[in-house]
């Protein structure tokens, strides 16, 4: 990113939230506080996972993908939130900002797949439930999430790391941390050549597997139809809405956050909705997994030392 007439900025300055300092102050407590819930609730689940041996499946192998990525996506931005807060003028560094922006995008669209290979785990699992162990085997399902991996570095950050951006002297970002579309409104190149690249990249990164994902879904309500038993369709529900509630909360944000029209004016907007899908979805989804889910709340019991566990 080079800055214009060989000029080039060291520095950025975040705006955040430095303009309101007693908002600024709730702000440090409710991230803070979600950040301890994201760290300890999903190291607990990758602990819960790995200790009881009843949730070693392909479905808690992906969930305990999730979990890690989620604390490191979160990481990426939230310690430097927190740290922003207690300063009077937050600034980050090109450098730092240019990891920070490449690393952050890169692991939300590692998200996008993963929980497109989710569903598709589901898929497989109620609609041919006898053949399940042997379609989903321990290589497939570890090729699947590498696969998830890989390809997310391919679609952002090798792109991302291609986009010659100028700034022209313009180094404040309105915003908490160093997102795609904030560095976007800062830079003065013609932003109709990055929108059409962001679009385009979007809908390889959010629309094709959130319309994987439908159609996941469509196949799995169809086989919980023919369910003959009241109890199989129950379960099979409540298999699959845990992480339907999920793809719900982190699709819906980033594709409000990404499919729109952008302009060169920045939004509040936009900053409400990257904490949406950056800090509230990775904590509340230990809490979902948790609480809507028998298996989990009963390796949590076992690991507690209670008796009868279900």
């Amino acid at each position: 990113m080079d800055g214009k007439n060989n000029t080039p900025e060291t520095y950025f300055i975040l705006v955040g939230l430095s303009e309101y300092p007693k908002a600024q102050a709730i702000f440090f407590c409710l991230l803070l506080v979600s950040y301890l819930v994201i760290l300890l609730g999903n190291s607990l689940i990758l602990f819960l996972i790995h200790y009881d041996a009843r949730l070693h499946t392909p479905m808690y192998f992906f969930l305990s993908n999730l979990s890690f990525l989620d604390i490191c996506y979160t990481s990426v931005t939230v310690p430097q939130m927190i740290i922003n807060c207690l300063v009077t003028i937050p600034i980050i560094s090109l450098g730092q900002c240019l990891a920070q922006m490449c690393a952050g995008l890169y692991l939300g669209v590692v998200e996008c797949l993963l929980l497109a290979v989710m569903a598709y785990d589901r898929c497989i699992a109620i609609g041919d439930p006898l053949h399940y162990s042997v379609r989903m085997g321990p290589q497939l399902c570890a090729q699947l999430a590498g696969a998830s991996w890989v390809s997310a570095f391919l679609l952002t950050v090798v792109p991302v790391l291609s986009m010659p951006l100028e700034f022209c002297g313009h180094h404040i970002i309105n915003h908490f941390f160093c997102e795609l579309l904030a560095i976007f409104k800062s830079a003065c190149n013609d932003l109709r050549v990055y929108e059409f690249l962001t679009m385009a990249t979007s809908s390889l990164t959010l629309l094709v597997p959130f319309t994987f994902i439908l159609a996941s879904y469509g196949r799995i309500l169809g086989a919980v139809l023919k369910m003959r038993s009241a109890e199989g369709r129950k379960k099979a529900f409540s298999t699959c809405s845990s992480h339907l509630t999920v793809v719900v909360l982190f699709y819906g944000t980033a594709i409000s956050m990404y499919m729109m029209p952008q302009d060169k004016a920045s939004r509040d907007r936009d900053k409400i909705i990257s904490m949406l899908y950056g800090v509230v979805t990775p904590m509340l989804n230990p809490l979902i997994y948790s609480l809507r889910n028998k298996d989990v709340k009963g390796a949590l019991r076992k690991l507690l030392g209670e008796k009868n566990v279900t």
